[in-house]
């Protein structure tokens, strides 16, 4: 399948589980990479669309689980992660070493168990940095098929960062297990916060993180563009610049941003997850923009957990698969 352009933020192009099975059997990807990667795609209420629903339940470590499950206090216990995941139809549930971990003999193989394996902990004030809290081997161990972690592109720490997941992944690929890497950009306090999900940073990003070899970027909806050009002086340059070409690739539509962000996949050949963000007052329209957004740029579905961990348990289910009720709507192109 191919891109034209320029293109508008309204034309659409979309890739199936058959494009992505494709792409990676033409990789370096090892069988039991494929293998697994062909279960999560046929996983959930969206299996063998090509689109995927990911529940992600690690924000206790980074918010502090007290603001992560007091809306809701069963989801301290990571089994009812676990049962949102396979009661709301999820592709496969995202979590920590210690909460996957503990339910893996009796859930790793009804649900894929994807394991993130670094975190920015909320006990060290003033610190940007993800920090190793498992192994790769770890997660193999208890039966996962892929393991996730995060990159603060733009932050101090983020060459170390780099380092480390890259040798992760590394590991994760020869041990048969897929990677997704949360793609975020995190500059230093002193800009606005604004520029950390704009839409130059963030494309990049997802490009740096092909780079790594990750099988799946997920990525925050971009608020803006022009976040090279507001950081460029005489002394630091973030990014090169060549807004007469960039012109006919995106607009301030947002549907053609998030196509932007899917380009710097690889040309769209690796699927691309928007993330879900925070709980709000409107979490069910907002969710349903979003997906409608990523799925009409030509990404591959949600990552989202607060929108729905931090409800009741039904009402978490229901958020669900109005989400993946977007992407299984063949009339939304």
């Amino acid at each position: 399948m191919s891109m034209d352009f320029p293109h508008e933020g309204v034309v659409s192009f979309r890739r199936d589980k058959r494009y992505f099975m494709e792409v990676f059997k033409n990789s370096n990807r090892g069988q039991k990479v494929i293998e697994n990667l062909d279960w999560l795609f046929s996983s959930g209420r969206l299996k063998d669309t090509g689109y995927l629903s990911i529940l992600p339940v690690d924000q206790g470590v980074e918010h502090s689980a007290g603001n992560a499950f007091s809306k809701n206090p069963i989801f301290f216990d990571p089994e009812n992660i676990v049962k949102l995941a396979i009661e709301g139809g999820c592709s496969a549930v995202a979590s920590t070493l210690g909460n996957l971990g503990l339910v893996s003999k009796k859930y790793a193989e009804r649900i894929p168990f994807i394991v993130k394996i670094n975190h920015n902990e909320s006990l060290t004030p003033g610190m940007q940095k993800q920090s190793m809290f498992g192994t790769v081997k770890n997660a193999f161990d208890m039966g996962a098929v892929g393991v996730g972690a995060t990159i603060y592109f733009g932050s101090e720490n983020s060459r170390q960062e780099i380092y480390e997941v890259s040798e992760a992944f590394e590991l994760a690929h020869t041990l048969g297990m897929f990677t997704v890497l949360w793609c975020y950009v995190r500059l230093d306090d002193k800009f606005d916060s604004k520029l950390n999900t704009s839409l130059d940073f963030t494309a990049q990003a997802n490009y740096l993180g092909a780079t790594l070899q990750a099988d799946i970027i997920k990525q925050k909806i971009p608020t803006m563009v022009g976040g090279f050009e507001a950081l460029k002086n005489d002394e630091t340059i973030y990014g090169k610049l060549s807004s007469e070409n960039l012109s006919e690739l995106y607009s301030k539509n947002p549907v053609a941003m998030v196509r932007f962000q899917v380009l710097n996949c690889l040309g769209g050949k690796l699927p691309m997850l928007s993330s879900g963000g925070p709980s709000e007052k409107d979490d069910r329209n907002s969710a349903i923009e979003t997906a409608i957004i990523n799925k009409r740029a030509g990404g591959s579905g949600l990552i989202m957990g607060r929108k729905a961990f931090q409800k009741s348990f039904g009402e978490g289910v229901k958020i669900l698969h109005d989400v993946q009720n977007v992407y299984l709507d063949r009339s939304l192109q």
